[in-house]
């Protein structure tokens, strides 16, 4: 008989998150040093609950000073730790019945005059309600390992509570993408436990096609016809689909490993790596790559739910498979929408609603840190933005994700704060409206009397702030470790600022060696890749990734024979576990303040309410058509003067030819609303497509009012040269957390207000700058990335000022961030035209 669960998202949208009842009756636990009352367990307990019981029993004497004994009990007096099936007279089988997988994790915290309830519906949900009970106590593991908890100690504990708890997504795993080495696993294992980071679902979507034939290799062996036809060859990993005798071999597999592993909640049916899907006329004949992959995952979860009970298949909606399918999709297929690797054009939305509409459960394949993307710097990986974080996890569980697989690194330096906000909101999303609360509780409780100064460490490296590698950063981020050091005596909080310290003095290594050239290159990185190991215990850094990595994408360097991450240590010229001293922990941040120059200057900040300058008169000049190339997203700023015509773009597509199947160009015309108080509202109103073939095309926008308007070309990473007219108003910001997205050698034009003494901002690539009478006033050598302060010359502020022949980015901070091709094309923002216009008259 075939058997369908129910789904886990329907119901959970049923159920909602946590059921919070009304006022409790207030336990008293500990009183002046001594428990009066023992942690109560069920003689028939689980191995698994005992030890959870064990641990809170140990953590409340921690607390209070208290000995807090262990019993056997009924569960009615006492601090009840177990199942609900464990303590019959407490009557809470029904509500912590599971009776779907949504069920698992749910738990109750109860308190009453006799002792305090910690029940959940499974051993996973008793450890996840003794660690939120402590942590409702003051108790936090922020990072892991011992100098990232904070215990607090209070000779009373009170506490009146009535909760019944269960996660807003059903799986939450905050994974390292390297993953562990001799040193981290069991810390980060803990970490996971301590913040319900672990998960009631295991949901499993890794590439599995070249598993599966490998584990059935005596089949493929007899039957080459299952492999892929590539170039006229059998030879593929993609798996020929269309062959229904290749459907019913992975079928029997996926219903093997079940009987297998009859615990296992999921198998995963993810095609393998890469390209090479099969040519033959079958799978061609089944449709769109997506709708392969869904053909071959809906005909497993058929299977195994004819044989067994509520069992999913996993898969993410990843390059080539990215675009929803054709078809619909069986019930029990889990898709994991990628976050990045996305083809066909579509937009993250537009992915998460397309395989929704077909029947999918949702998922989310996030990114919050990739060691080759980001190095373990401060601000690059979404981990570190918590902006990012506040806004996607609710977004997506919003729009019916409930699993969340997010890589990650063992780099708490830099994410470690995003990644505990993170593990908040995936069990509550409404978490997400208290992150300043969570912060602050997190810089309090970690720093104490230094929370100052390390407010403004992790303001520094907060991703959603785009942080530059630079001096200029890394003497700031010294500054403030170093100011935090001698505001307190108490040896734990020294010891989390001296492992920022180490992390600072990374970020000071990777920047000298990505600056130097040749031999001192080598130097350089040999002397990061000894610190990184050396340091790898505090977790700050991913030294793992470091190690493997860095050498394999950067060929001016090398490991030499007998020194590679794999060869032990006492057999290795570069791994060294010596403990860092106090000498070198104060030194660090003396010599980095001492040899990294900062920013002499303060950025000037504008508004984005943007009119043209034409107010100012700025001196007539003639301007050709305009062209500008840049990848992925690219933003104009525009006026329509009247709704009578349309906005002219001559878009070419596709100028990287081995990306064309990111899908056409995307242009979006948006109007802008500005509000009174200076928020503004952005609405689409037109929208055009190009083909991404290195052809160019002429796109009209339509708008519908007067008035400033943004323009988007996104093309998925293939990079668009865009050409208008020289009558068209166009203009782009480039600021600091804001810097234009420009490719080859660009003439660009900005404006100087009236009275600014200095023009300040941070370049890379080289150029010149000329100022408002065309005399050149700086070169850009290109050799080293930096932060500029240019004096005006008297009577050359009130005029436009110009970049010519540059390359790279500018990023203009004491001046209107706005860059176009001429002074007539030029917006500004409305308070400096009004207040040089003024001063005109």
């Amino acid at each position: 008989m075939k058997k369908y669960p129910a789904l886990i998202v329907l119901w959970f949208l049923l159920i909602g998150g946590a059921d919070r009842a009304g006022a409790a009756d207030q336990a008293e636990l500990a009183k002046d040093k001594a428990a009066l009352f023992p942690v109560i367990i069920a003689e028939k307990s689980s191995v698994r609950v005992k030890d959870a019981a064990a641990e809170l029993a140990i953590y409340l004497s921690k607390v209070s000073g208290a000995k807090f004994e262990r019993r056997f009990g009924d569960g009615t007096k006492g601090i009840a730790v177990g199942l609900a099936g464990d303590f019959p007279l407490l009557g809470l089988a029904e509500t912590l019945a599971v009776r779907t997988t949504a069920d698992r994790e749910a738990y109750i915290l109860k308190s009453h005059k006799h002792g305090l309830y910690v029940v959940g519906a499974t051993a996973p949900a008793v450890e996840h309600a003794v660690w939120d009970l402590l942590y409702r106590l003051g108790y936090r593991q922020f990072f892991p390992g011992e100098t990232w908890e904070v215990i607090p100690h209070n000779d009373n504990i009170k506490i009146a509570i009535d909760v019944k708890e269960r996660p807003d997504y059903l799986a939450r795993r905050i994974w390292y993408g390297f993953g562990t080495w001799d040193y981290n696993a069991e810390p980060y294992a803990e970490w996971c436990r301590r913040n319900r980071a672990t998960s009631g679902f295991v949901l499993k979507t890794s590439h599995a096609y070249e598993s599966i034939i490998r584990r059935n290799q005596a089949v493929f062996d007899e039957h080459p016809e299952f492999l892929g036809l590539l170039e006229g060859e059998r030879k593929s990993s993609k798996l020929c689909i269309g062959n229904p005798g290749l459907r019913k071999l992975v079928a029997d597999h996926a219903v093997a490993y079940f009987a297998d592993n009859p615990d296992a909640d999921s198998i995963s049916m993810d095609p393998s790596d890469g390209g090479g899907w099969c040519q033959c006329d079958k799978c061609a004949a089944l449709g769109s790559i997506s709708d392969r992959a869904i053909t071959l995952a809906n005909c497993v979860a058929e299977a195994v739910n004819e044989e067994f009970d509520a069992k999913y298949v996993g898969m993410y909606a990843y390059s080539r498979h990215s675009p929803p399918p054709n078809i619909r999709v069986h019930p029990n297929v889990i898709i994991s929408v990628a976050t990045s690797f996305i083809r066909g054009g579509y937009t993250l939305a537009e992915l998460i609603a397309g395989w929704s509409e077909r029947g999918a459960s949702l998922g989310m394949r996030e990114y919050y840190s990739v060691f080759p993307w980001d190095h373990d710097l401060p601000g690059r990986g979404r981990g570190s933005n918590l902006d990012y974080l506040r806004r996607t996890i609710g977004d997506f569980h919003r729009k019916g994700a409930r699993f969340m697989s997010a890589e990650s690194s063992d780099n708490w330096g830099p994410n470690g704060l995003g990644y505990y906000v993170a593990s908040r909101i995936l069990w509550d999303i409404d978490e997400a409206d208290r992150v300043e609360q969570i912060v602050d509780d997190f810089l309090t409780k970690a720093f104490g009397p230094a929370r100052e100064p390390m407010t403004r460490f992790y303001d520094l490296i907060d991703g959603s702030k785009k942080p530059i590698l630079c001096d200029d950063l890394i003497g700031r981020m010294y500054r403030q470790l170093r100011r935090a050091g001698q505001l307190t005596d108490d040896s734990r909080i020294r010891a989390r600022i001296n492992d920022l310290v180490l992390y600072a003095r990374y970020v000071e290594l990777y920047h000298r060696y990505s600056t130097s050239k040749g031999r001192q290159r080598q130097v350089a990185f040999e002397e990061l890749v000894r610190h990184g190991y050396r340091m790898r215990k505090t977790m700050m850094v991913h030294a793992k990734a470091l190690y493997r990595d860095l050498d394999a994408r950067d060929k001016s360097v090398s490991i030499p024979e007998g020194a590679s991450w794999s060869v032990r240590e006492e057999k290795n010229t570069w791994k060294s576990s010596k403990p860092f001293t106090a000498a070198e922990l104060e030194n660090y941040p003396g010599e980095g303040i001492s040899t990294h120059k900062l920013r002499d200057f303060e950025p000037v900040h504008f508004s984005r309410n943007l009119v043209p300058a034409a107010g100012l008169r700025p001196a007539e000049v003639k301007a050709d058509s305009a062209t500008v190339t840049g990848r992925n997203t690219q933003t104009f700023y525009t006026w329509v003067r009247e709704v009578s015509g349309s906005i002219e773009l001559r878009i070419t597509g596709g100028l990287i030819t081995h990306y064309r199947d990111r899908g056409n160009v995307r242009v979006d015309l948006w109007k802008v609303h500005t509000q009174a108080d200076g928020t503004q509202e952005e609405v689409k109103v037109s929208h055009a497509e190009s083909a991404p073939d290195g052809v160019e095309r002429l796109i009209r926008l339509e708008p519908k009012q007067t008035g400033l308007h943004k323009i988007t070309v996104n093309d998925g990473g293939d990079r668009t040269r865009v050409a208008w007219g020289p009558d068209v108003p166009m203009t782009i910001i480039s600021s600091l957390d804001e810097p234009a997205a420009l490719s080859g050698s660009w003439n660009l034009c900005f404006y100087v207000p009236r009275g600014t003494m200095i023009v300040g901002l941070y370049a890379d690539g080289g150029g010149t700058l000329l100022d408002s009478s065309g005399e050149v006033v700086f070169t850009f050598t290109g050799k080293e990335a930096g932060f500029h302060k240019i004096p005006v010359p008297k009577g050359a502020d009130v005029g436009i000022w110009r970049f010519r022949s540059s390359t790279g980015t500018k990023r203009l901070m004491t001046v209107p961030p706005c860059l176009a091709p001429s002074p007539q094309q030029l917006l500004l923002p409305r308070e400096v035209v009004n207040a040089d216009s003024a001063g005109r008259r």
